[in-house]
């Protein structure tokens, strides 16, 4: 894919961007340096967050790696204040660690639920709460969801709930932080093709999974990157309160059945 960052968009902003060590979150990371950001990466693995700053560094971009657990409060309060410390303030949150268990509502045990609300959840919500007092001119918050928030299948609890959550807590946040000058919203990613999803697709059948798609393909990193830069930016100075499905028209299709036999007729 062709980068199309507008160059200088973000010139000024210090974005904290969470597991951003690798997929979606090192491509938002990347994205948000090229347009002039001074990006905070951040995650559990310290080899691959190191790498992730330094491609941004390599190509001329601004870049600090701060290992932080989302689990722990007191690692996200590091994070954050760390990230002020060293660029003097904060306008741009990125919230986008997660985790999730192959489990239903019956198999979930207490260790499952904790496991992905205090990483999917609670993080968001701390990262926002400690950061609040380190933007004083404002900024924009953009919460990584999934599609999953607004139609799911068996087997992803509570990893769907969850999401579903993290749209209720964007509209919180928006409306109790609109008055300080601070934008929220949330985007909703459908099959975006990472190391967890290529697995998957490796295992079913990739040409079905895309046919069900009505753009025919499924997504990559950089088209999840491309609408956060625009969220995170004022070419976005009046969205607050969304929720942005970014999955190629996936939730758009009722049957997909029907939609492969009326998409066949454009073939050939």
């Amino acid at each position: 894919m062709t980068d199309s960052s507008p160059p200088g968009r973000l010139d000024g902003d210090v974005a904290i961007v969470t597991g951003s060590t690798r997929g979606i979150g090192a491509s938002v990371a990347k994205r948000l340096a090229a347009e002039g950001a001074s990006v905070v990466v951040s995650g559990r693995t310290v080899p691959e967050g190191e790498a992730t700053a330094e491609d941004i560094q390599t190509n001329g971009g601004e870049a600090t790696f701060v290992r932080a657990d989302m689990r722990d409060p007191a690692a996200i309060e590091r994070l954050v204040e760390t990230a002020a410390e060293t660029y003097g303030t904060i306008t741009t949150i990125i919230n986008n660690a997660a985790v999730q268990t192959e489990t239903t509502a019956a198999e979930a045990t207490l260790d499952d639920w904790a496991f992905v609300l205090e990483t999917d959840f609670r993080g968001y919500w701390l990262t926002v709460k400690h950061a609040i007092e380190h933007m004083p001119d404002g900024g924009s918050i953009v919460n990584v969801s999934s599609n999953h928030a607004f139609l799911t299948m068996p087997g992803t609890f509570p990893y769907n709930a969850v999401k579903a959550g993290i749209n209720g807590m964007t509209r919180a946040f928006a409306v109790e932080l609109g008055p300080l000058g601070i934008r929220a919203n949330t985007i909703n990613p459908g099959w975006v093709e990472v190391a967890r999803t290529r697995a998957e697709l490796e295992a079913t059948d990739r040409e079905r999974i895309e046919s069900i798609h009505p753009l025919g393909r499924i997504g990559t990193p950089e088209d999840v990157a491309g609408v956060v830069a625009f969220l995170a930016s004022d070419d976005a100075a009046f969205v607050t309160g969304a929720s942005l499905r970014v999955d190629g028209g996936r939730t758009a299709v009722m049957e997909d059945q029907p939609f492969r036999d009326h998409s066949s007729r454009f073939e050939g």
